[in-house]
């Protein structure tokens, strides 16, 4: 059996120029953590006392003679690209799905990190984030871009710059008094209303070509983002950047943000928050605000109607809280 926990992550700055059609010819770069809130993939061979041969569980329960039969794309695709039989596999997660801070991605990572553990292989972060994003852009065929397998798989607070045919993970050096202060500041939010992100992707994907100079200002906006925090500079003026490029955002395609988040981040605002975000593709889960630590009691009264939840940076990305080998033959004696 094998058990893993993997990081959810929340991207600051420089979202969309992880998409390939923009990378691969402009080079692209983001500003992203990962936190304490995590997805727990439980993995083991099924016993062969029942009439099925696989057990998922997720948000419904799945019981199938055949991989071909799981309905579950990344984890069909996942056992046919490690060839993985007859397996009981239970996610459980701290937070909701399609909620933009890339739990499809935090799942494949999680999954894929436990079938190589089952098979007695160990598996790098690089590696884990590779197939991860093979699985669900080639394999799954689901729109987006690659920052959230590499965040889940890496863990920490990080500049990811992508280019042609590699990406490299540069962790931000800061003081941890900094790290800790910058923590403070952030307030996360969930609005109750979820979505697919694949979708949302695709159609944003569409406007990569009409959008070019919004996405060159936005991998420039990383650039002003880390200086901000490796210097001396006011930690407002981060909060600042992310009003700014929450705004340049929204501009890219109209599914990222609608009425209700509009006015749910001007209560924000207007109550003292400096900046915020929608988190991930757009279209609803979880806002991101910075603000002053004497102002946050207000931003919960005006936002009292969503979910806060206080969380802190996490360091680790994913990783194996439980391993015991087990004998496993598709030979029946």
């Amino acid at each position: 059996m094998v058990i893993t926990q993997t990081p959810f992550r929340m991207s600051f700055f420089g979202g969309g120029t992880d998409f390939p059609d923009f990378y691969k010819e402009y080079g692209g770069s983001v500003l992203s953590t990962t936190f304490d809130k995590y997805c727990y993939v439980t993995v083991r061979h099924l016993p062969r006392f029942f009439d099925y041969k696989n057990q998922i569980t997720y948000n419904k329960i799945e019981k199938t003679n055949s991989v071909e039969e799981i309905i579950h794309p990344a984890v069909r695709e996942a056992m046919k690209y490690l060839d993985m039989q007859e397996l009981h596999i239970t996610y459980d997660a701290d937070l909701p799905a399609r909620s933009g801070l890339g739990t499809s991605s935090s799942f494949a990572v999680g999954m894929l990190h436990a079938f190589y553990a089952l098979k007695g292989k160990h598996a790098d972060k690089k590696r884990l984030a590779d197939d991860a994003i093979w699985l669900e852009r080639v394999l799954c065929k689901e729109s987006g871009g690659i920052q959230d397998q590499i965040a889940a798989s890496f863990g920490g607070l990080n500049r990811i710059t992508f280019l042609e045919d590699k990406y490299y993970v540069n962790p931000i050096v800061i003081k941890s008094e900094r790290k800790i202060e910058l923590n403070k500041h952030l307030m996360l939010f969930f609005t109750g209303f979820s979505r697919f992100s694949s979708d949302i992707a695709k159609r944003q994907e569409k406007e990569t070509k009409n959008k070019i100079a919004e996405l060159m200002e936005m991998k420039q906006l990383v650039d002003e983002a880390e200086q901000i925090l490796v210097s001396k500079c006011d930690l407002k003026e981060f909060g600042k950047l992310l009003d700014y490029t929450w705004k340049l955002k929204r501009g890219i395609a109209k599914e990222i943000s609608n009425d209700t988040v509009d006015l749910l981040y001007e209560k924000a605002c207007q109550a003292g928050a400096i900046g915020g975000k929608l988190l991930g593709a757009g279209g609803g889960g979880f806002m991101l605000f910075f603000v002053e630590p004497e102002k946050q009691e207000e931003i919960k009264k005006v936002l009292s109607k969503l979910l806060y939840v206080p969380f802190e940076f996490e360091d680790g990305g994913t990783r194996i809280l439980y391993y015991k080998s087990e004998e496993f033959s598709l030979n029946v004696s």
